[in-house]
């Protein structure tokens, strides 16, 4: 049985969007990963500032700690998180075992375009810094992007089974 579902990619994919979504139609908690940044970090991203590896893991393990809270309190989480490393993905499920990624693909010009019509701390700008450090998952359900938001949500369920 799966605990913990993470929606993952670049900024701008739709990790908000499509996480909410599925959360709702699962009836399982959201988490938004971007609401556990440090002040730090959010002001740094503000000024266009990209994170480094040092400035993610305290973020990283706030995240697996607060999962692993969730999941003691019979929750079922959907967490939007860009977990853009293997790295990072192994600290957000460590001593999880039932979690899944659910990697949402997108062309760079097309999430270029995205941000630029959304307000975020996150500026379109810092995009190329997302897709330099981007390590494409080896073990997740990838989805393309350009699909509307109720058909990926419709794929992704089929795949998961719920």
């Amino acid at each position: 049985m799966i605990s913990v579902i993470t929606v993952m990619g670049v900024s701008g994919c739709g990790k908000t969007t499509i996480g909410s979504a599925l959360a709702h139609r699962l009836g399982w908690k959201f988490i938004e990963s971007d609401e556990y940044h440090s002040e730090a970090d959010i002001q740094k991203m503000s000024q266009g500032v990209p994170l480094t590896d040092e400035d993610r893991w305290p973020w990283l393990e706030r995240l697996n700690k607060l999962l692993h809270e969730e999941i003691q309190d019979g929750q079922r989480i959907v967490l939007a998180c860009s977990a853009l490393k293997q790295s990072y993905r192994e600290i957000l499920y460590t001593g999880i075992h039932d979690g899944i990624y659910i990697y949402l693909k997108g062309s760079y010009g097309l999430i270029r375009k995205r941000m630029q019509q959304r307000k975020h701390f996150m500026k379109a700008n810092m995009l190329q810094s997302q897709f330099d450090a981007l390590e494409e998952p080896r073990n997740a359900l990838i989805f393309d992007i350009r699909l509307a938001e109720d058909e990926i949500i419709d794929q992704i369920m089929r795949k998961l089974m719920l």
